[in-house]
């Protein structure tokens, strides 16, 4: 056990993260298990998601999980599953509001040209301050 107060919470704060870390590998694997038993749009996207948030997480490095998630695009193809960013588009255009009606434009008097207002006078700057003079000391 360590005495010095800094070693404490070092191991503290490592047990934290070792908890942390555990955590999203585990949610990483069963991921990687959720879609290599059914290979569908929704688990490759869960997969590469997870694996975006360890990247982020500081868990794997960046080019770890690109290797992984290219592995799982590789998959998803070869089991015929179609991208889910083609079913998000067409589910945002399908549920888009319709636009507000305007209501119809009355004709106006036409509106008269404003004058230009004169520009402010600028503000004079203060003189700064003079410093009293420094004393001077007899030897």
């Amino acid at each position: 056990m360590p005495i010095i107060k800094s070693a404490i919470k070092r191991m503290k704060q490592t047990i934290k993260r070792n908890e942390r870390n555990v955590g999203i590998k585990k949610d990483i694997k069963t991921a990687n298990k959720a879609f290599a038993a059914k290979p569908t749009a929704d688990t490759a996207s869960k997969a590469q998601s997870e694996l975006d948030k360890a990247v982020k997480k500081g868990l794997i490095k960046k080019g770890t999980a690109n290797r992984r998630k290219a592995a799982i695009a590789r998959t998803a193809k070869e089991a015929g599953v179609k991208p889910a960013t083609a079913k998000k588009a067409a589910a945002k255009t399908t549920t888009a509001k319709p636009a507000a009606k305007k209501a119809p434009a009355t004709k106006a008097a036409p509106k008269k040209a404003v004058a230009a207002k004169p520009a402010a006078k600028p503000i004079a700057k203060k003189a700064p301050a003079k410093k009293p003079a420094a004393k001077k000391t007899t030897k």
